[in-house]
């Protein structure tokens, strides 16, 4: 049976510390979505920069996908061992590191190194964030709170992606990358400096073998259930990502001085929405918005990819509606999920379901780079192929979300465990 959560014991509004430990579980996913997020846009700059083929630059994403996909896997079976903080600063500083050398990066294969030194580092970092959303925050609180940290998407489009795409015009495609290292040690230092230790866990009897702690989250029924959607849902949406910002330049007809502004608008929209859905996931239920989300994306990837020349304020829309029904979709699908795992699996379930859905990202890109083909004129061709998959795959986890829901009921709205209330002071 799924670990269904108990009644609440916590205040249903957030206390200072806990708004402090959502502002910085989002700045955190700010850099760490940004990274990745940055490869796209970057894409029609890069492709030419280092001369490179479409099949290449689809290998430059998926190696941190991929890379990420392994370290998580790897780290699943000591993520249960540690106070989550520390075991967040090793890995932030890795991934600080490792984006460093994206920026320093001469070369094509350079970059691919240095992308998968990221990864490792980087691909752990989702499921600490993950967990210790978990750890300090109810049940009947997620959807607010993983609405707040999935805004950071937005907020690296807002901030960052206009000015790594502002920066690359002027100093080239490295400078983002430098950008995102600045940030990142910023938001390292207040992590060290002010978040308490999340250590709640330590304190209940777990195993203490990491290989075995690993296996038998791996077989665990319920558990695997939650991976297959989880990385579903990844599977598809990583497909429209790397080629999006070449495929709004060269089919939809938006020059490279008006591509920020799509980014720009949409972002900013799904800023203010994003906390909104969050709310409505908590209050109208995580199922009832998790269908909103599927069935808008559905209808969005339809027309987005089978689109032509454009006009910019049209394209502007449906990347905004785009974005809202993949929003939908994730907040709800993630507030559920988190109520399947124990107390004591916890951060080997997030971690194992990060690297899951790093690697369908990984294996999306491929998939993406081989089935899209760049014409002469620069074009991208069979762009609309990977929207059919994305629906077939949104279809698919309509009915696992269902049968999810039906073991997680919308009425119980506790905590899975009760918060140490330490973690939750003044």
């Amino acid at each position: 049976m799924v670990n269904t959560p108990q009644m609440p014991t916590t205040p249903q509004t957030f206390t200072s510390y806990q708004k402090f430990v959502i502002a910085i579980l989002a700045f955190l996913q700010f850099t760490i979505i940004l990274d990745f997020m940055i490869m796209s846009p970057l894409g029609a700059i890069l492709m030419p920069a280092l001369k490179i083929t479409p099949y290449q630059f689809g290998l430059v994403v998926s190696a941190y996908a991929f890379s990420a996909g392994t370290s998580g896997i790897l780290a699943a079976g000591f993520a249960d061992r540690f106070d989550r903080k520390k075991l967040l600063l090793f890995f932030y500083t890795g991934f600080v590191l490792g984006t460093l050398f994206c920026g320093l990066a001469p070369s094509f294969e350079f970059l691919l190194l240095a992308r998968i030194v990221t990864g490792l580092f980087g691909g752990v970092i989702g499921s600490i964030v993950m967990a210790i959303t978990t750890d300090l925050f109810p049940f009947s609180m997620r959807g607010r709170v993983m609405g707040f940290v999935q805004s950071a998407f937005a907020a690296s489009q807002i901030l960052g992606i206009p000015l790594g795409l502002y920066l690359s015009n002027l100093w080239g495609w490295h400078a983002p990358f430098m950008l995102i290292v600045g940030v990142s040690i910023a938001v390292g230092f207040v992590i060290f400096t002010y978040l308490k230790p999340v250590d709640g866990h330590l304190t209940q009897k777990t195993d203490q073998n990491a290989f075995h702690h690993l296996i038998t989250t791996l077989k665990t029924p319920r558990y695997l259930v939650a991976f297959f959607v989880m990385s579903l849902l990844s599977l598809g949406g990583y497909m429209l990502m790397p080629f999006g910002s070449a495929f709004t330049v060269n089919n939809l007809g938006i020059d490279m001085a008006h591509l920020p502004m799509v980014y720009l608008v949409s972002g900013i929209s799904m800023l203010f929405i994003g906390p909104l859905i969050g709310k409505a996931t908590d209050t109208l239920g995580k199922w009832k918005v998790f269908l909103f989300g599927a069935t808008l994306t559905i209808i969005m990837v339809l027309i987005y990819t089978n689109l032509g020349v454009t006009p910019l304020a049209w394209v502007i829309v449906v990347n905004s509606l785009l974005f809202l029904g993949i929003f939908s979709r994730i907040i709800p699908a993630q507030a559920l999920i988190s109520a399947i795992p124990t107390a004591t699996d916890r951060g080997s379930f997030m971690a194992v379901t990060t690297s899951l859905q790093q690697i369908a990202g990984g294996l999306a890109s491929i998939i993406a780079g081989s089935i899209v083909i760049e014409t002469a004129e620069g074009k991208i061709e069979h762009f609309n192929v990977l929207g059919y998959i994305l629906v077939v795959s949104t279809l698919i986890t309509l009915f696992i979300m269902r049968s999810i829901h039906r073991q997680v009921p919308e009425s119980t709205t506790g905590a899975s465990s009760p918060a140490p209330a330490a973690q939750f002071s003044e």
